[in-house]
């Protein structure tokens, strides 16, 4: 059932399924024999992260940040603010970050530079969403989702204002609510 502020359902909660299964299994042969952190960048990353992390077969742990350059804006302030840092130190070990979105890729171009200052045996980006056309900064993403449409997007985690994160798919926000 569609809620009163999404325009369209852009992804389903099928496809979401289906491709979290793909997603894992590529996971799963890449960090074969090997340990791996799946760092989950909150709030947004949260269902897609509880949704990966049981479809995988390598030892996995987990570790959880808060990290953002938007606020309650549509638009990134170009600042990272780390607001929750990591409990785990990450040296020598195989982090995969968890993410629901790259937009900008300022949030996720900063925090990769921060992460391999201290040392990981590898860093990835596993993230649900890409948005290629609003890409600011460089991101090198091994695992993709789903490319999407400069679109203001809400569900399976993400939100506006801290509302619709519930959704079971990704929907697009009616622009009557952001403007």
């Amino acid at each position: 059932m569609k809620n009163e502020a999404v325009e369209k359902i852009l992804i389903t909660k099928e496809e979401i399924e289906k491709r979290i299964d793909e997603l894992a299994s590529k996971i799963n042969r890449d960090y074969e024999g090997k340990e791996v952190l799946c760092v989950g960048i909150l709030k947004g990353s949260v269902i897609f992260l509880a949704d990966i992390v049981r479809k995988l077969d390598v030892t996995v742990s987990m570790d959880f940040m808060i990290v953002s350059s938007y606020g309650e804006s549509t638009e990134t302030s170009g600042q990272l603010n780390i607001k929750k840092d990591l409990s785990t130190d990450i040296k020598g070990k195989h982090v995969l970050i968890i993410e629901d979105i790259i937009d900008s890729g300022i949030t996720l171009s900063k925090l990769v530079e921060i992460l391999k200052e201290r040392e990981p045996a590898s860093v990835e980006i596993c993230a649900l969403l890409n948005k290629p056309e609003r890409r600011l900064a460089h991101v090198d993403a091994k695992y993709i989702g789903f490319e999407i449409p400069n679109e203001f997007i809400i569900g399976y985690g993400l939100d506006y204002a801290e509302k619709y994160r519930e959704l079971p798919y990704v929907g697009v926000l009616k622009r009557e609510i952001y403007e």
